[in-house]
């Protein structure tokens, strides 16, 4: 494996934000980290990408240390940051300029990937307008291309499509699986189920703590009990009065209520545990999604 942690444990004070994390990341894979706000998931990024130091544990890029091999990883790695750190004053062709030159990228070999970027990445008819007047798409493509202007071999994003439009959410993905047919190793975090469903390997984080790592198909497999919808609008109120319904989850999914009961729980009781409630519309049963295992295992 090209990346590999080894129990990475970071603590701010008495807080441990990454719990022993082990994970590995292969040539030409995907690897989607998935977990709520504050799960720890941009403390370990950061960390992998030698910005902030870790408490114990081991991490390597193709066989360095990340800890004492700052300069033999730094031809490796393009790590973007959940927040836009370009200059916003700069037009997209500086900012790309600027970052080649930090990694001595000039000349023809600047020209030509500065050519391939703007190709695949659809910023060369805004190559003179300034990062800061672009959306929020274009600039999270800009990102990315200045951290891949030095052909890195390893990514590390950090929710690279938060707040972005659906349309620049896939064009996103379509660039990532192009890099991963090149051979590109890409570790991203990222709020979105259906983005982790388009990974090859999923990791579940919370609290500092890998939940489980596995294929999304594998993961969703993983669902123990009954998942059903109905098709119904609720309020708050009402939601507030479904949820006192021992031993059921439920919340709202899209213009349905969504419930997972535990395994061995009879539709029938959780249809009269609704009428008693004065729901009398048809509960149909649903497929389990990664969300669904995802609640699943947090509640465990």
């Amino acid at each position: 494996m090209i990346l590999e942690v080894r129990g990475l444990t970071k603590k701010y004070g008495d807080i441990t934000a990454v719990d022993a994390i082990d994970l590995g990341l292969d040539r030409g894979e995907i690897l989607a980290v998935a977990g709520p706000d504050g799960a720890g998931k941009t403390s370990l990024f950061r960390a992998l990408a030698g910005l902030i130091s870790f408490d114990s544990g081991e991490a390597t890029i193709a066989g360095h240390d990340v800890r004492t091999a700052h300069q033999r990883i730094k031809p490796l790695l393009g790590y973007m940051p959940q927040s836009f750190s370009l200059y916003p004053d700069l037009s997209v062709e500086e900012n790309l300029h600027f970052y080649s030159g930090l990694f001595g990228i000039r000349g023809d070999t600047f020209k030509e990937r500065k050519r391939r970027l703007y190709e695949f990445s659809g910023l060369g008819p805004f190559t003179g307008r300034r990062a800061g007047n672009l959306s929020g798409g274009m600039k999270q493509k800009l990102a990315l291309c200045c951290a891949l202007v030095h052909e890195p071999e390893v990514l590390i994003l950090d929710e690279p499509t938060t707040g972005v439009d659906p349309l620049s959410r896939r064009q996103f993905w379509d660039i990532l699986q192009s890099l991963r047919a090149e051979g590109s190793a890409i570790l991203l975090s990222t709020p979105y189920m259906d983005e982790v469903e388009s990974a090859d390997r999923a990791v579940l984080f919370h609290h500092g703590r890998r939940l489980a790592t596995a294929r999304p198909a594998e993961l969703v497999g993983a669902f123990r009990g009954g998942a059903y919808h109905l098709r119904q609008t609720a309020s708050a109120a009402l939601m507030r009065r479904i949820q006192q319904i021992e031993d059921i989850e439920a919340r709202r999914f899209g213009s349905s209520i969504r419930f997972l009961t535990p395994p061995d729980y009879p539709l029938d009781r959780l249809e009269k545990q609704l009428s008693v409630l004065g729901i009398t519309g048809r509960v149909e049963p649903s497929r389990p999604v990664l969300e669904d295992v995802f609640i699943q295992m947090m509640e465990r």
